[in-house]
């Protein structure tokens, strides 16, 4: 099955870079490219993409917003963002997680990584560095000067178990499920059921949201290290 990509930033050379490199692999295929957050956000529906590689600074609409809107539309919810930032500003790359996206990539990823992240992202996973992601949410989201998430936004905890409580704590300190699995005694399989069961039951999309959600709630801390 070929992967749908949509390229969505102002820069004319980012945009035929990346197309080189992803129409140039098998099962990929760049199906359109914005050069503002609006037309991303037309594209998305009109190209019936299955990804959407975002810039965050863009005119008329940012990738923030955009990618607000692309998952929020029924038509267009099953669409997954991972972001292009250069890290300049990592408060942006925050939001876009709160907003929906389902990771981040630097704008001078190697192209084999570019493509991994697409393939990965593709399948259902969200990090492409879980490392790197959770300590960026960690040092971002806990700042006062960020918006926090309205209280109707949040998922309730208490459906959890306390395996599944467990779980998101060491996803959000950024372990994959091998580590997980290594750590708690469990198969890789046993390890990924657990981390899919608790995304299902606190109504999050992907990895990225679920981070996103155990550092909001307070059930990880910035400068907290795993014992």
């Amino acid at each position: 099955m070929t992967i749908r990509v949509l390229l969505a930033d102002d820069q004319t050379l980012i945009r035929a870079g990346f197309k080189v490199i992803l129409d140039n692999q098998p099962g990929i295929e760049v199906v359109g490219e914005a050069s503002t957050g609006a037309e991303a956000v037309d594209l998305a529906r009109s190209t019936r993409a299955d990804i959407v590689l975002m810039d965050i600074r863009m005119p008329e609409m940012d990738g923030v917003e955009a990618t607000r809107r692309i998952v929020a539309d029924d038509d267009t919810a099953g669409v997954r963002i991972l972001v292009l930032t250069t890290f300049e500003n990592s408060d942006n790359v925050v939001r876009s997680l709160r907003a929906g996206a389902s990771g981040f990539l630097g704008k001078n990823v190697e192209p084999a990584d570019l493509v991994r992240a697409v393939q990965t992202v593709a399948a259902g996973e969200s990090l492409l560095s879980p490392h790197a992601t959770s300590a960026l949410i960690g040092q971002f989201l806990s700042r006062p000067e960020l918006e926090p998430l309205p209280a109707s936004e949040l998922a309730e905890l208490d459906a959890l178990t306390d395996r599944e409580h467990e779980v998101i704590v060491l996803v959000a300190h950024g372990l994959s499920n091998e580590e997980i699995a290594e750590r708690l005694y469990l198969s890789p399989l046993t390890a990924r059921t657990h981390v899919y069961r608790a995304m299902t039951k606190l109504g999050v999309r992907d990895r990225a949201q679920l981070v996103v959600l155990a550092y909001q709630r307070g059930l990880v801390h910035p400068r907290e290290r795993l014992a």
